[in-house]
């Protein structure tokens, strides 16, 4: 898709046009770079069918942003990305994953010490130039290098739901193909990985060579790594080296077992294969030169004496025992959730307001929502004061009164992402919190206290006794900054004392809570929710993300709230109240 490169050289565009002090235009740049990211439909074929004009009608692209779009689709460059670039010639997307580090300091650091890329910000730290410089000091210069560090981690890795969209269009194009019987995307993407490196296709198909006639000459192929009869190897505009093997259909679930993953999985099950006198491999497993299962996963497992293993759960945490007793978990489904807990709209900074919200849940097939604006301390997202949070109230009052009338099935549910302060108290009196549905509560500041105070910090938030549930517990920002440092058995104790559900964000460069806390929150019995934590109505798609997330961490539909229908959940809560 073309969308995630447009997406990219906009947002580069505004962070570009934010160093040079320009007003104003960076925001709808921003904007139009988060549209276009999440359009379902590719530009090239809105363009395609309508023209400049349906790619001004995309919201927040008007007829100077369309023009570059027409400009990129028909030349692949945009000449005004390009002159920004080489006006300042620095990796702006790179250096903008280190925390604290915006453009204006970007262009400072560019200026004074030439830092144009990340290796040459760590050398400046190293060697105490940064610290000098006006504007950032000692501390500074310590917390650039722990995020250096921090981005170093993840190179040559991308953030599964920014190219989960692209990955399915690549499936997409090739299972149109009629040579191809099977296909299947296997790897750390298929075991939905938080992040993820190259891209495995595995197909069945009987005429190999006009498959990957098609794959290799595919319009994002930038180059050809490799082509053979049976496997062919390409680097995509995006990055991603992406293998596409063409397999036989006796071998193809051993081969799709064989390339999903783990390593560490695959070795225990061919520990498992030995122990029985057996040898499995990519191609099946033997019982010496006779194959005895391979056609699929599930006839290998069986052959093994185990019950099948989720994709998500195929990562030695114990998976191999528990289909050893026949005890795998019934994990919960995707299209399991009745509603969605977490959703911000245009009264924080949201882009949609509570009836466009609405209206696109009650299409994806939801019961309920919870409108959850950020509150008053957060002004950077125009938070609520209580004057505003009940002119809100009303306004959702007066929607739900609408279903009820048209008889339609659904709730929009009253509630606020509540900002916990420093010393764990939270931003709105319990007067204002008494009428909401659902108080969720969140760490927005202070990010590098230490664990115990930021463990107490989060535990006496958790006892106000109308806190429901602690959205994005651990702050994480995949790639970007580091989770808050807390003692998480005392933080799932605490939840579970109070009965304070912890959320699993489905945004993707959240994904928290990661796996193994899911886990653990599973075991210990505290709740879970999943939420898109929605800032558009595009954002509803992250939901099979978070779960995803919960499928890794062993979650079952029983562990998740809002999986269940909305009075079962608003019971659990205010029981708990």
């Amino acid at each position: 898709m073309t969308n995630e490169e447009i997406a990219r050289v906009f947002g580069e565009i505004g962070e570009y046009l934010e160093m040079a002090g320009v007003a104003f235009k960076p925001q709808a740049y921003n904007r139009a770079s988060a549209v276009i990211a999440g359009l379902e439909e590719d530009v090239a074929s809105i363009y395609e069918k309508g023209g400049l004009k349906a790619l001004e009608d995309i919201p927040g692209v008007g007829k100077s942003l369309a023009l570059k779009i027409e400009e990129y689709l028909k030349t692949g460059k945009i000449k005004y990305y390009e002159s920004l670039k080489k006006k300042t010639p620095v990796d702006v997307s790179e250096l903008t994953r280190i925390e604290g580090l915006g453009p204006r300091k970007i262009k400072i650091l560019y200026k004074k010490l030439g830092v144009r890329n990340v290796d040459d910000l760590e050398k400046a730290a190293s060697t105490g130039k940064i610290s000098k410089l006006a504007g950032f000091g000692k501390k500074s210069e310590e917390n650039i290098l722990k995020g250096v560090f921090f981005a170093k981690k993840f190179r040559g890795r991308y953030v599964l739901g920014d190219k989960l969209q692209w990955i399915e269009s690549v499936a997409k194009d090739l299972k149109t193909l009629k040579e191809i019987k099977k296909l299947d995307v296997a790897g750390s993407v298929r075991r939905r990985k938080e992040t993820v490196g190259d891209l495995d296709i595995l197909a069945v198909s009987s005429k190999p060579k006009p498959v990957m006639d098609h794959f290799v000459s595919r319009p994002w192929v930038i180059r050809v790594l490799g082509k053979g009869e049976a496997k062919s190897s390409v680097k995509a505009e995006n990055g991603m080296d992406v293998d596409l093997r063409v397999l036989e259909e006796k071998s193809y679930g051993a081969g799709l077992l064989y390339f999903t993953g783990s390593k560490e999985h695959n070795i225990r099950l061919r520990e498992l294969a030995i122990k029985r006198g057996l040898k499995l491999n990519e191609y099946g497993l033997f019982k010496g030169n006779k194959m005895i299962a391979g056609k699929a996963e599930e006839e290998i497992y069986k052959a093994l004496g185990l019950e099948y293993v989720p994709p998500e759960m195929r990562e030695d945490t114990g998976e191999i025992q528990a289909a050893a007793a026949k005890k795998i978990p019934k994990i919960v489904d995707y299209g399991s959730l009745k509603g969605d807990l977490q959703v911000q709209t245009d009264w924080s900074d949201g882009e949609n307001s509570i009836e466009e919200y609405a209206a696109s849940a009650i299409g994806l097939g939801l019961e309920y929502i919870a409108i959850t604006d950020h509150t008053q301390s957060l002004k950077v997202a125009n938070g609520l004061d209580e004057k505003r949070l009940r002119k809100q109230m009303a306004e959702i009052d007066r929607l739900n009164e609408g279903f009820k009338k048209k008889k339609i099935d659904f709730r929009i549910l009253k509630g606020a992402e509540v900002d916990i302060l420093k010393d764990g108290s939270l931003d709105l009196p319990d007067e204002a919190l008494s009428k909401l549905d659902i108080v969720g509560v969140a760490i927005h500041s202070h990010f590098n206290l230490p664990e115990k105070e930021q463990t107490r910090r989060l535990i006496r938030a958790m006892e106000n006794k109308w806190s429901d549930i602690v959205f994005h517990p651990t702050g994480r920002l995949i790639g970007e900054r580091e989770p808050l440092r807390l003692d998480m058995e005392a933080v799932m104790k605490a939840a579970k004392t109070t009965g304070t559900v912890l959320e699993i964000d489905s945004y993707p460069n959240r994904l928290d809570l990661k796996d193994e806390y899911v886990r653990l929150a599973v075991d210990m019995g505290v709740k879970l929710s999943v939420d898109s934590d929605s800032h558009s109505i595009r954002h509803f798609r992250f939901l099979d993300l978070g779960l995803a997330q919960a499928r890794r961490g062993w979650a079952k539909k029983t562990d998740i709230i809002n999986a269940w229908p909305m009075e079962k959940a608003l019971g659990f809560l205010k029981k708990n109240s």
